[in-house]
C-alpha cells in the first residue's frame, strides 16, 4: 500500500462527497486506501460514504473527537508507507496524490510534503 488517505469531516456530505469523488477519480498508478473519520455527522455524511465509496474504510464517532483526535484514529489503522491527511473541501486534481508519492520516494529525506 503506497499512501493512506485519511478524511476528517463533521457534516459536509456535499464536500465530503466531492473530495471523495475526485480522489478516487484523479488517482491513478497507486495502491491507495481512504478512510475515513466522521465525528458524530447527523446529516447522512456516513450513509453517503457507506453507499457511493464502499471500498472506503470508515470510523464513526458517536461525537466530535475533533480533528487532532480523529486524525489519529486514522493513522493507528493506517496500512500505507505514507500517510495523507486530506481536507474534506479538497478536491484533488492531475493525479495530484500519486505525483506527491513519487516526490516522496525520490526524496527519503523529507519528513513533510507541503503542496
Amino acid at each position: 500500500m503506497d499512501v493512506s488517505i485519511i478524511v476528517v469531516a463533521w457534516n459536509v456530505r456535499e464536500l465530503l462527497g466531492n473530495c471523495l469523488r475526485s480522489v478516487y477519480e484523479q488517482t491513478r498508478g497507486i495502491e491507495f486506501e481512504v478512510i475515513y473519520v466522521d465525528n458524530g455527522s447527523a446529516d447522512g455524511t456516513v450513509q453517503m460514504v457507506r453507499q457511493e465509496f464502499p471500498q472506503a474504510r470508515i470510523i464513526e464517532n458517536q461525537d466530535n473527537k475533533g480533528f487532532i483526535k480523529a486524525n489519529n484514529q486514522g493513522i493507528e489503522i493506517a496500512k500505507g508507507r505514507y500517510v495523507l491527511l486530506l481536507n474534506s473541501d479538497t478536491l484533488v486534481l492531475d493525479n495530484a496524490i500519486a505525483n506527491s508519492v513519487g516526490f516522496a520516494d525520490a526524496h527519503p529525506e523529507a519528513a513533510v510534503i507541503d503542496r
